[in-house]
């Protein structure tokens, strides 16, 4: 297990307390023509897991200009199977290159031997559970020679089996890991709703302290079996009024914090996705401004 000594030799900078926007291909010459003014910009750690190409090429003109935070997507830190060492290595070589100021990945599993499943599946809130995520953080910060956020999931079920609520969960992995929050504020309120919870006792119940970033990000509107209403993690939308309210409420708790809009399918105009940073940048400003001096 990791120990508190090595917790500070692998903690490693920090994101500015600004809003960020996912990296997409379709703005990249917008982003260099117009150096729009942001705090930084976040890409998939899959999709530059490649030695060269036009990728490469925009991302480090554009990491020359800006801080950038780097999310994984595909180390499946929940599976049941060992972490895939080849995976890991790649992660390793390209946060070597880009030096981001941030890692993060899901609490969620993705592979299951040599079968890679493309989604982030839940995980099960118990004993044998927290030992082998915890394993597997203790592995990723030992080769990444960093801390690593672990993002709170978006869950449509709940297992028989977990034995833990997940915010209980989320607070022993980074008691004894060390590794800190990716606070996702729509993951919180999707799974509050489909849950029937309070979504800001949820944000209360967190490990807030270890809060190293927020993602907000757009909801799907579906129905399940039983016909109630579901609500997905679609990355396909504008950020809904009730999350942004919710992110109003998280940051009174935990203060300015790094904050990325996130939008993964029907990528809008830069110009749609610059005005949704702004308005987090004007609600970060306003919380440090209430602040005590």
């Amino acid at each position: 297990m990791t120990t508190a000594a090595t917790r500070l030799a692998i903690t490693v900078g920090a994101l500015p307390a600004r809003s960020g926007l996912g990296l997409k291909p379709e703005h990249f010459r917008t982003i260099l023509e117009t150096s729009p003014d942001l705090g930084f910009f976040e890409i998939h750690a899959e999709n530059y897991m490649v030695d060269g190409g036009p990728f490469h090429h925009f991302l480090s003109r554009i990491r020359s200009r800006y801080p950038l935070s780097i999310h994984g997507v595909g180390l499946s830190i929940g599976g049941e199977s060992p972490l895939d060492e080849t995976h890991l290595r790649r992660l390793a070589v390209l946060l070597q290159r880009y030096e981001p100021q941030s890692f993060s990945e899901h609490l969620a599993w993705s592979s299951h031997g040599d079968v890679f499943l493309n989604d982030l599946l839940p995980v099960a809130y118990c004993h044998e559970t927290l030992m082998r995520v915890c394993d597997h953080i203790d592995r990723v910060q030992e080769m990444l020679k960093r801390r690593m956020l672990l993002e709170n999931p978006a869950t449509y079920v709940e297992f028989a089996a977990s034995t833990m609520a997940e915010t209980d969960f989320i607070s022993e992995v980074i008691r004894r890991t060390g590794c800190g929050l990716l606070l996702d504020v729509n993951n919180v309120y999707v799974s509050c709703i489909n849950h029937g919870r309070d979504p800001r006792a949820c944000i209360d119940a967190l490990p807030l302290a270890a809060t190293g970033e927020i993602h907000l990000a757009g909801f799907a509107r579906d129905t399940d079996s039983a016909g109630d209403e579901l609500l997905i993690d679609s990355h396909g939308s504008p950020v809904a009024d009730a999350v942004w309210a919710l992110y109003r409420y998280a940051l009174q708790r935990v203060g300015p914090v790094a904050t990325l809009i996130e939008r993964d399918n029907d990528i809008p105009a830069f110009a749609v996705m610059l005005a949704e940073a702004n308005r987090a940048e004007d609600m970060l400003r306003a919380q440090a401004a209430s602040m005590p001096a």
